[in-house]
């Protein structure tokens, strides 16, 4: 799938007033407006009726990632004030889910707020208190030049998951411009997270309820999880009016043996809960495609691995049945790996006919990911998304696209 014609950032963008970005989520989760895109038509709906949009047999796949309050605050003796923004886990494990269970010292990669205040191997504290337990967290900056932090704490009797939760803020995006509040714990959060380490939250499944999901397995749609930890990458905006320039970011996904089968099983619409959702499972076929053709055993796919020439292409079936059997040759039940897929026009979606998503910020890869989803049908949705009053962005209204949606 050789990249023909390389899209031009400038024709990504759209205004988007101040009064359309959700500064705040609604009362209840599923009375957001769901904009259903299908054959090129649209119709306005409300999110709550989205089990009757899906037809019976579709298999519907979540990201169960839990955000964790990745906003450390530090006071330095003279006053200042340092913010550490937690990125990837270095020690002991580059894995996410390793270093939130450790209850020993842990070392990240992080952005700082007010660095040069900071010296190299100064060591920073604050005291926090769980179940009537006073903690004290310390920090220590390891590496200056690559902004590396070591935290530990005492007691050690808790997880570096405890420890954050108790002592960190929601890392809220930036075009909010507002601090978190205490709401934002329960609600930038979907009602299915699971597995601790986002440090955004996966917007397109912040609509659904417990009620919603009753409904949806009543139909007989099938439920997924899967897990992509969604990294602060995720807001990065593109610089380059050559999209191909922009350094895509590196997020971590978990499969289980079980999503591989039942994906495999699928024969109806296979639907994306969000972005995150829908670059994990395209990421899945990619790797397929690398085991048969013996190219690399290690689960990372790299941001233009799509677009390189390829004498022919598996299709759904052959892809995942050849990380079936690997996962099975090497005992694996579930499958770890990272990717920096960039789907922009041009892409050939492989497991993916639908996708539920919110609505995203002009110019941004998540644009280009439901414009070559649409076909270049995304100006049209979000004109009428705008002229029909719908809200922007994480805490705003959703869509349900499709692309040859089966019945």
């Amino acid at each position: 799938m050789p990249i023909e014609s390389v899209p031009k950032l400038k024709d990504y963008f759209y205004d988007l007033p101040d009064q359309f970005i959700a500064k705040h989520p609604l009362e209840f989760r599923d009375k957001s407006k769901l904009l259903h895109f299908e054959n090129g038509k649209i119709k306005h709906e409300k999110f709550s009726n989205i089990s009757g949009l899906i037809p019976a047999n579709s298999h519907l796949v979540f990201n169960n990632t839990k955000v964790i309050p990745a906003r450390l605050h530090f006071q330095k003796p003279t006053g200042a004030k340092i913010e550490i923004f937690l990125l990837n886990p270095i020690l002991p494990a580059t894995v996410i889910q390793l270093s939130m269970e450790s209850t020993g010292p842990v070392t990240w990669k992080c952005m700082i707020g007010n660095l040069k205040r900071w010296k190299e191997n100064e060591e920073l504290s604050s005291q926090i208190v769980i179940d009537s337990v006073c903690y004290s967290l310390k920090a220590k900056l390891v590496n200056r030049e690559n902004r590396e932090v070591e935290l530990s704490w005492s007691p050690d009797d808790k997880s570096f998951a405890s420890i954050v939760e108790a002592s960190g803020e929601v890392p809220l995006p930036p075009y909010l411009n507002r601090a978190a509040e205490d709401a934002d714990k329960v609600r930038y959060q979907t009602v299915y997270s699971d597995k601790e380490g986002a440090v955004a939250a996966p917007t397109a499944g912040l609509h659904f309820t417990d009620q919603t999901l009753f409904d949806l397995k009543a139909k007989g749609i099938s439920i997924e999880y899967l897990t992509l930890h969604t990294g602060a990458g995720t807001f990065q905006p593109i610089k380059h009016d050559n999209i191909i320039e922009h350094p895509m970011h590196s997020e971590q996904m978990v499969f289980t043996i079980e999503n591989i089968v039942n994906l495999i099983a699928a024969k109806g619409n296979i639907i994306a809960v969000g972005t995150t959702s829908m670059r994990s499972l395209e990421s899945l076929y990619w790797f397929g495609v690398n085991l048969l053709l013996g190219k690399s055993n290690e689960f990372h796919i790299e941001k233009l691995t799509p677009y390189q020439e390829y004498a022919r292409l598996p299709n759904k079936e052959e892809s995942l049945e050849a990380i079936l059997q690997w996962m099975q040759a090497n005992q694996l039940k579930q499958l770890m790996g990272s990717t920096e897929i960039f789907i922009f026009p041009g892409y050939e979606f492989k497991l993916c006919n639908g996708l539920v998503t919110n609505f995203h910020q002009p110019g941004s890869t998540l644009i280009l990911l439901v414009a070559a989803f649409t076909h270049g049908k995304w100006r049209e949705i979000y004109r009428e998304a705008l002229e029909n009053n719908y809200r922007f962005l994480s805490y705003g209204d959703s869509s349900l696209l499709w692309n040859n949606k089966l019945d």
